[in-house]
């Protein structure tokens, strides 16, 4: 937007045919977005455009048809995502655990308890009580649909335990090493959406434990990044949401926003208030991403979140917009030797442009800008 040079109220206006005059107003100016704009008057009369009072503009740009983007970056960290604490839900002693950084998979042993492993199998469904001959629910199919997965068979996926299924775990027992009960107990599985990696131990082998302990964190396989925005800021982040992921080196990648959780920390001051932050996992989908990922084991990155789209718009730098005596803003269009001002309703403004409509607008419109 243009600051004007000198005043020109003393100027006589040139007329242009029938065209009505622009009184300039000296030194009125407005500021918006930061950036100050030229106060012009339409003048009286009808109509809704009026011929420039002084020499054609000095620099010109051409109205553009665009997608426009209103967004807003913020620090993240690459990682794994967001852990997930596994807890026993066995009294006993941990006898065996893994190490940071191990990958577990379906039917591999997460911990052990007295000697006894503690499966992982896949499912969004976490393990909230005994399964065995004539019990039905989602959780039973879950467990079947790994027992399948696993090569077991000889009963039928559904949400029914049956005398089948009780076979089949038995089987998976005795492969395992386990009593042969045909009852899959409380606390000796554990579910996960898929293979985990190891993010960290709060318990060490050989210490006790009990139902409710935390035993060790996981996270996925996959590198993602973990941001904490503020509470005000919580609609930049709806799961499923596209954003940009800016790493390290340059390289900028496509992220998909997976989980938004609420979490509270809490304050270092014993006196003071504990701060409520949302946090945002980004995935960062494709086989390509995660190899251009892959060397920053732990790093800070650049998340970049689309706050408004305005698809297929007509966009002019914010800088060629004038501010109108009588309320709204203008263009000064130029056509040929002469120049008009144009009253123009505004809509998105962003990334220095800004959403413009008004009569005589169009793709390829010439439009007056400043030095």
């Amino acid at each position: 937007m243009r600051r004007p040079a000198r005043s020109r109220r003393d100027e006589r206006p040139r007329r242009r045919g029938r065209t009505r005059t622009v009184a300039i107003a000296g030194a009125a100016v407005v500021v918006l977005g930061g950036v100050a704009a030229t106060v012009v008057g339409l003048g009286g009369g009808d109509g809704n455009k009026a011929s420039a009072d002084t020499a054609l503009p000095p620099n010109t740009t051409t109205v553009k048809r665009e997608t426009l983007l209103d967004t807003s970056t913020t620090a993240g960290e690459l990682g794994y995502g967001t852990a997930t604490t596994a807890s026993s839900r066995l009294s006993g002693t941990v006898t065996d655990l893994p190490s940071v950084g191990d990958t577990v998979k379906r039917g591999e042993a997460l911990y052990e308890v007295d000697d006894v492993p503690v499966t992982l199998m896949y499912g969004s469904l976490p393990a909230y009580r005994e399964l065995k001959d004539g019990f039905e629910g989602a959780d039973v199919e879950q467990l079947e649909r790994n027992l399948a997965a696993l090569g077991y068979v000889g009963f039928d996926v559904d949400e029914d335990f049956t005398s089948n299924t009780a076979a089949a775990v038995e089987r998976w027992q005795e492969d395992r090493g386990l009593e042969e009960t045909g009852v899959v107990a409380l606390g000796s599985v554990v579910f996960a959406p898929a293979k985990v990696r190891i993010d960290g131990l709060t318990a060490e082998e050989g210490s006790a434990t009990a139902p409710g302990q935390e035993v060790l964190t996981f996270t996925g396989t996959s590198k993602a990044v973990t941001v904490e925005i503020d509470t005000e800021d919580q609609r930049l982040a709806k799961k499923g949401g596209k954003v940009t992921v800016e790493l390290p080196n340059g390289e900028t990648l496509k992220g998909v926003i997976s989980d938004v959780t609420t979490v509270v920390k809490p304050s270092d001051d014993p006196n003071g208030e504990d701060e409520t932050k949302v946090e945002v996992t980004v995935d960062i989908p494709g086989r390509k991403a995660q190899k251009l990922s892959a060397p920053f084991a732990l790093a800070s990155v650049n998340v970049t979140f689309t706050v408004d789209r305005r698809k297929d718009v007509l966009t002019v730098p914010v800088a060629a917009l004038l501010a109108l005596q009588e309320g709204g803003f203008g263009l000064e269009v130029v056509k040929g030797g002469t120049s008009s001002y144009v009253p123009v309703t505004t809509g998105l403004f962003a990334d220095g442009k800004v959403e413009v409509s008004g009569d005589g607008i169009s793709r390829g419109t010439v439009v007056g800008m400043p030095k």
